[in-house]
Order: structure tokens, then sequence, then C-alpha cells
């Protein structure tokens, strides 16, 4: 009997990971919101890792070590934090700035797992108000995929960004 129940649970392991592994390689999570601010106002929010502790939705952890590097803002700032399981651990990196109107910024997670990501905000006039796109692009491993068969990493994510943008709408219409 209890080789019988062996021999299940790696018939069900095996066919977890053969399904995961049909699961696309990448996903692209994306939100938007208006603000009724001018590009000119949003654009150093997200420029400057020192003013995302007024809007980002990842502060969850009031112990986090932060530490900023680089430049000061703009192409080459860094910022790094380590935190309890619920932030994690990682870096990001600011890899492209256009100002006002787009950042592209490299995205490394090291704990609660490795993963490599590629972050952008496009912001851009929208009549009395501009809109900001937050998205998020990542190559999944097979591990990423077994997750994301349980978990729905897109609403997850989209929801982290759905409430760092609406605070962001905060800070920017005051």
């Amino acid at each position: 009997m209890f080789k019988l129940i062996v021999i299940a649970i790696v018939v069900i392991i095996i066919a977890i990971l053969i399904f995961a592994s049909t699961k696309p390689d990448t996903i692209h999570v994306e939100r938007s919101v208006n603000i009724k601010a001018p590009p000119e106002k949003i654009f150093p929010l997200i420029n400057d890792f020192h003013q995302w502790d007024l809007w980002t939705p990842f502060n969850k952890d009031p112990a986090m070590k932060k530490t900023y590097s680089g430049s000061a803002s703009g192409k080459g700032a860094v910022y790094a934090w380590a935190g309890n399981k619920e932030v994690g651990s990682g870096d990001v990196t600011i890899m492209e700035t256009m100002p006002p109107n787009k950042l592209v910024m490299s995205l490394h997670m090291i704990t609660p797992f490795e993963g490599r990501n590629v972050a952008t905000f496009t912001i851009s006039p929208a009549g009395d108000s501009t809109k900001v796109t937050w998205s998020l692009d990542d190559k999944h491993k097979l591990l990423v995929k077994v997750m994301g068969l349980f978990m729905n990493l897109e609403k997850m994510i989209g929801g982290n960004f759905e409430v760092g943008l609406a605070k962001m709408k905060t800070v920017a219409e005051k």
C-alpha cells in the first residue's frame, strides 16, 4: 500500500511539472491611473527612490532596511531593501529615463525567491490629467510556473500596482 501511495505522489508531481512547463515563459502585468497633475510633478516621484516612501505599496515591514546608491536619482540610481518574509529582499536600478515620460528599471528579487524583471513607468498627457502606467515583464522559470498554477501572479502583482498608483495619485494631486 505504501508503495502505491509513493508512486501516486511521484506521478502527481511529474504531472504538475509537465503541465507547468506548458505555461507561457513570460508574464506582462500592467495597471494605469489618471492623475490630475502634470507629468513634471509626477515624474520626480518615480525617478527619485527617496520619494518612493510617499507612494510605494511595498513598505509592509516597518523594520525594513533600505539603502540607496549610484546616482541620486535617474539613470544609475539603485535602491536595495531587506525585510521580513512579506517584503523579502532585492534591489531595483533605474536603467533608462526619459523625463518626464518614461522610466525603465531592472528589478532583482533575491528573497523569497530569485527573479529578474523589467519594470516600466510610462507617463503621458490624457486630456486634463496625466496617465501613469506601471508595468512589469518577467521571464518565468519552472518554479514560478508551478507557483502560477496555485496563485494568480498577475492579480497579485497587479493588485500591488493598483495600491501604489492610488497612493501616487493622492500625493501628486495635493
